[in-house]
């Protein structure tokens, strides 16, 4: 988890719920095959302000230390919420530019059996209450040297999802799941002392037994590039 999720809600319906009061960038179109690298909304805090802002970032963290997006590594898309404070990709991250991930849900893949063939088969997993998931993430800013720091192009944000052992109800789809962030954590997880937002993790951590749920859906999600509402219906698994 996760290596694709979706996230269909548009820029109003962003707006309304997260209380968003400023918007950096313009935010993707909704999205049900996202995949690594790509363009995504994630909600912070304003730098100097109060309130909530909405930005758009790669999904992919890059480390400011790093060389940057080029470099021959895998995309920082995941980041383990027992490690985060820790590992040198994410810690300074974690400390000072926390962030929530919107989306409607994510995909596992679980192998299958089709005409006697070995496929791998997509699985859905969504909140049971239906209500959109709201998922912990860090983002940080890589700076490209090589431009005048007034380039449009010479900072790149990018963000990480924060995972955790999976509950019992859908580890046999994955042993790894983000973490979900109900609406009173939301505040507290963008702005609290580096301390207390790792209390907030653990606790979240053991309290989100029974609110996934998942469907097997559609093969065609397989495939990056592919789109569309219909990818995130359920299928009959036989």
């Amino acid at each position: 988890m996760c290596g694709r999720y979706a996230a269909a809600a548009d820029l109003t319906e962003l707006v309304e719920r997260f209380s968003v009061v400023e918007v950096t960038g313009e935010p993707p179109p909704p999205r049900w095959n996202i995949a690594p690298t790509d363009p995504v909304s994630v909600v912070t805090a304003r730098r100097d302000e109060p309130g909530r802002a909405l930005r758009v970032v790669r999904w992919g963290l890059v480390p400011s230390w790093s060389k940057g997006p080029g470099e021959k590594r895998a995309p920082l898309i995941n980041a383990r919420a027992e490690t985060v404070t820790e590992k040198p990709s994410f810690r300074k991250a974690f400390a000072a530019r926390r962030c929530i991930v919107p989306m409607d849900g994510y995909y596992e893949w679980r192998g299958a059996t089709e005409a006697g063939k070995q496929v791998r088969q997509p699985w859905f997993l969504h909140r049971r209450d239906g209500a959109g998931a709201a998922t912990a993430g860090i983002y940080e800013w890589w700076r490209d040297d090589s431009l005048p720091s007034d380039h449009p192009q010479a900072w790149l944000p990018s963000c990480a999802i924060l995972t955790t052992e999976a509950t019992d109800d859908i580890g046999h789809l994955h042993d790894r799941m983000p973490v979900l962030l109900e609406p009173e954590h939301w505040t507290d997880w963008l702005t609290a002392e580096p301390t207390d937002a790792e209390l907030l993790l653990r606790q979240r951590t053991e309290a989100m037994s029974g609110l996934l749920t998942a469907h097997p859906v559609s093969r065609r999600v397989n495939k990056v590039g592919r789109e569309g509402a219909d990818l995130v219906e359920a299928i009959d698994p036989a």
